[in-house]
């Protein structure tokens, strides 16, 4: 399996933005949901938001009106655009397809986001 590239995330204030970037093989990719996922210090990874091979996207409530996720599929490239950023998103961030869990997809690195207050 060859795992999904995340890049992106860095040190940034409170109420400001970052663009996280995640490149995945075509078996990953094509024709399925793409999620991006968090992981909190001394948390478990939760999802973030997933979007559909469509364009329909689903947000965690705690994200809504702040985070976007979009994807190219000439590129089989997923995003996530995140404003307004607040202490509580510090973590690294993950992108998969969103059938993850039941499918043992190998995971990346993941990229850091720390927030600052």
């Amino acid at each position: 399996q060859v795992p999904p590239v995340e890049s992106g995330g860095g040190l940034v204030q409170a109420g400001g933005s970052l663009r996280l970037s995640c490149v995945a093989s075509e078996n990953t990719f094509v024709n399925n949901n793409m999620a991006w996922y968090r992981q909190a210090p001394g948390k478990q990874r939760a999802l973030v938001g997933r979007i559909s091979s469509g364009g329909s996207t689903y947000y965690v409530d705690s994200v809504k009106g702040r985070f976007t996720i979009s994807r190219d599929n000439a590129k089989n490239t997923v995003y996530l655009q995140m404003n307004n950023l607040k202490p509580e998103d510090t973590g690294v961030y993950y992108c998969n397809a969103d059938d993850v869990w039941a499918t043992g997809r190998a995971w990346g690195q993941g990229t850091q986001v720390t927030v600052s207050s």
